[in-house]
């Protein structure tokens, strides 16, 4: 029985449960069926109201094993894939088996060999847990959903420990990764607010060229690159780092680059569905790649900021 019931089981298609996820678990206290008093230790804690936390519900289904339900996009039930959670109270050598038992998706790498991300307090660099103990499988006992099962075993009872679908980028992480690269006051990069998400967070565009291509009259060679419109594909932003850092160094070909072509970069199209922990969607439930062809300001406010950036720039190249 878990004390202090943070959400109900999921809605949305026949994919889900029957009832609603209302939100992600806070300080989720598991206890054994039956049990009076204060969490012993070995009394798991489940949490994820953190930036990009997403983990909606925990049943324990025994003395080892539980069920951990995804919470499903904001406004959109359809998709429930990226989980990033929590669990402290852990006692050492304790093993356990978590089945994500809701995805969304019959296609993931986790049949191909990746497994889910961990670290913890003392450790805090993410690793994989190994490929042999994560199965990805169709089960009977969830709607024939596909679930993923994987093995742990607990070995520092003062650690919090973290699970996640995949290496996280926060919003947060962004910021302050951009801030840093502004206070090196290179000639070369430029950073501008295109405009604002739903939520009144920051759309980001970077501008890195040599100064001359700036100048009024300037012909411009534009090279335009986006990234993040699905919060749940965190790649995309280490690979954003990775051009930026690149595109911003001393190496002699990032200075040809500069010389000829102007970069211009929105690394980060979704912010609030970043920092909300969903999947695919935006605040308001939206994919917006499925979005470009006629963007709302109200709707989808990134969207429409860098496409009229974009056909602006088409319309007159020169004045850019």
């Amino acid at each position: 029985m878990a004390e202090g019931s943070q959400s109900a089981p999921e809605a949305g298609n026949d994919m889900g449960n029957d009832d609603a996820i209302g939100g992600n678990v806070s300080k989720y206290i598991v206890l054994p069926t039956g049990y009076c008093g204060q969490p012993k230790k070995g009394h798991l804690i489940f949490d994820a109201c953190f930036e990009s936390g997403n983990l909606g519900r925990v049943d324990q289904v025994s003395e080892f094993e539980y069920d951990l339900f995804i919470r499903p996009d904001t406004c959109n039930p359809r998709f429930r894939v990226w989980f990033n959670f929590t669990v402290e109270n852990v006692k050492e050598s304790q093993r356990v088996i978590f089945n994500i038992v809701n995805f969304s998706k019959t296609k993931s790498l986790y049949r191909d060999g990746m497994a889910p991300m961990v670290k913890s307090t003392s450790r805090p660099k993410w690793q994989r847990l190994p490929p042999k103990n994560v199965y990805y499988y169709r089960c009977p006992d969830h709607r024939k959903n596909y679930v993923m099962s994987f093995a742990f075993c607990f070995d520092r009872e003062e650690d919090i420990y973290q699970f996640a679908y995949c290496y996280p980028y926060t919003y947060t992480r962004f910021q302050h990764y951009l801030d840093s690269l502004q206070k090196r006051n290179m000639d070369y990069f430029f950073r501008e607010q295109l405009g604002q998400s739903v939520q009144q967070r920051k759309l980001d565009l970077l501008t890195i060229t040599s100064p001359d291509n700036l100048r009024e009259g300037a012909e411009q060679k534009v090279v335009f690159i986006t990234g993040r419109v699905h919060p749940g594909e965190t790649p995309s932003s280490f690979v954003c780092q990775g051009i930026i850092d690149f595109l911003v160094s001393q190496h002699p070909i990032a200075c040809v680059l500069r010389e000829y072509l102007v970069f211009k970069i929105a690394p980060m199209l979704n912010p609030d569905g970043v920092y909300l922990g969903n999947y695919r969607c935006s605040l308001m439930g939206f994919d917006l790649n499925r979005h470009w062809l006629d963007p709302s300001p109200w709707v989808h406010p990134t969207l429409h900021g860098v496409k009229q950036l974009i056909v602006q720039m088409y319309n007159d190249p020169v004045s850019n």
